[in-house]
Order: structure tokens, then sequence, then C-alpha cells
């Protein structure tokens, strides 16, 4: 659980800073947005900044659900990389899909990295491994089907002002990396 707290601890450090900054009108540096090249730290920092309270302890909740799960089967630095890695490129995918959708908008927070450990148990336990060797689903329809399963479990977080495609996109990447086991110590 230590690296589930640990993650905790450090959006809770970027939510003091963040409302720190918020003070003089600069709350706006941790979030996301398109280009992306012109700040390029929000890769990192808008996985652990959140647009609210109500916002950190909900996505706080998921990660205390799923995230201690997630640790028994790795390291430290393969958790902390990961969560890092599916939120980053969970938060890219929302701005620059969903900038192709409709307006530009930025995002924040941990939920595409918790969709990503979810997804990491879901496809990543014994019971999945069976039923995947079982099936002898070729990689093309394994693909498919995450895709699939990415967009159901999505669906059911669906809301307004919710980052849907991060969502998506986190999952994805969890269950793909939970069927070859990539954060497996083992």
């Amino acid at each position: 659980m230590r690296a589930t707290l640990e993650t905790l601890g450090i959006a809770l450090l970027v939510g003091a800073v963040q409302a720190a900054l918020g003070v003089v009108g600069l709350a706006g540096l941790f979030a996301l947005s398109t280009p992306v090249s012109v700040a390029p730290w929000t890769l990192v920092t808008s996985v652990y900044a959140h647009a609210s309270v109500s916002h950190l302890l909900a996505n706080a909740l998921s990660l205390l659900l799923v995230g201690p799960l997630v640790e028994r089967r790795t390291t430290r630095v393969r958790f902390h990389a990961f969560v890092v890695t599916t939120g980053a490129l969970a938060g890219l995918a929302q701005v620059t899909v969903g900038g192709l959708l409709g307006p530009r908008a930025a995002v924040l927070g941990l939920s595409g990295a918790v969709f990503a450990l979810g997804g990491y148990l879901l496809a990543g336990n014994v019971v999945s491994a069976t039923l995947f060797d079982r099936l002898r689903l070729s990689p093309r329809v394994q693909f498919l089907l995450f895709g699939l399963v990415a967009v159901a479990l999505t669906v059911t977080t669906a809301a307004p002002g919710v980052a849907l495609i991060a969502h998506a996109t986190g999952a994805f990447c969890g269950l793909a990396a939970g069927r070859v086991g990539l954060l497996d110590a083992r």
C-alpha cells in the first residue's frame, strides 16, 4: 500500500501547490492542453493535479480500491512509472482526440491511471489468463476485445465534464499491460 499512499501524497502536495498558485491566478500551470510543446511538464503534473477537492477525493477513493491490489504484484518503481506513463498517455489522448472532436480543453487528474490499474487487474489475473489461454484468441481479436471492454468501462462513468477518452485510453493500456503481465515482478 506504500506506493498507493505515496501517489496520494504526491497528489495532495500538487493540490496544495495548485491552491497556492490559484491565489495569484496560476493554478492552470498544471493542466495538460495542446499544444503540449508549450508546457511539456504538464504531461506529468496533470496526472497529480485535480480540478477540485471532490475530484481529488473521487480519484483517491478509486486509487485506494485498485492500487494496493496492483502493488502486491509489482515494485514501487514500476507502480509509479505505470501511474505516470498511463496517466500521461490518457491525458494526451484526451487533449489530442478531444480537440479533434470538439473544443480544446485542458485535462487534470489520476483517473486515466486509475482506469489503467483497474484494467491491469481485470486482464492480468489468473482467471482472465486461463480464459484467454483456453479461447486462444488471436492478438488482433484480443486488441479488439480490449477496446470494447475499455469503452464499456468508460460508458459506466460517463457524465458531463468527465474525460471519457482518457478513461478509455487508460483502461485499454491497463488491459493490454495486464494481459502481458508488464508489472509482475515475478
